[in-house]
């Protein structure tokens, strides 16, 4: 039996600094993505203040940018919501923060509750919309920055609202 440890093999990595990777200070991959959309939702104290309800049209608030990309803070009235839409060569990490928000796609339908997470690659064609009675706030992050939302007709999207899958 070889009693080489993975420490008597590799050698000590701290010995090693050009074998470490540098802490990232922007996102890059879609989990660093996601993992900033759970930094920012924890803390409430940073986006709650900002929020505003408009029964007339989402409110919307760009919270930051970063080297390509935008975060985005949205509220919803009950009733308010898309049609559908992709969101061109962008990428998408959704989080909702405070109510709830049903997202329709081909797949089928599903209710966000609040820390439900989604990420919606480019060209993906959803619609969202706040069907329950109380106001839904949801975060949006997108790379590179969204310059594009072309809309799609919704004929598959009303047969597949029917099947309601919870989130």
């Amino acid at each position: 039996m070889n009693s080489d440890s993975d420490l008597q093999i590799a050698g000590d990595l701290l010995e090693v600094p050009h074998l470490l990777q540098p802490a990232r200070e922007h996102p890059v991959t879609v989990a660093d993505f996601v993992g900033l959309a759970r930094t920012v939702a924890a803390d409430r104290a940073q986006w709650a203040p900002l929020v505003q309800y408009d029964a007339t049209s989402r409110w919307y608030h760009r919270l930051r940018t970063g080297p390509g990309y935008e975060v985005w803070l949205l509220s919803w009235v009950p009733g308010q919501g898309t049609d559908l839409h992709d969101h061109g060569r962008s990428s998408g990490v959704l989080t909702v923060l405070e109510g709830e928000l049903t997202e329709r796609s081909e797949g089928g339908s599903r209710v966000l509750a609040p820390g439900a997470e989604r990420v919606v690659a480019p060209g993906q064609a959803h619609e969202m919309v706040n069907a329950s009675l109380e106001p839904a706030v949801s975060l949006h992050i997108y790379y590179p920055g969204l310059t594009e939302m072309p809309m799609h007709t919704t004929a598959a999207v009303a047969a597949a609202s029917e099947d309601v899958v919870p989130a």
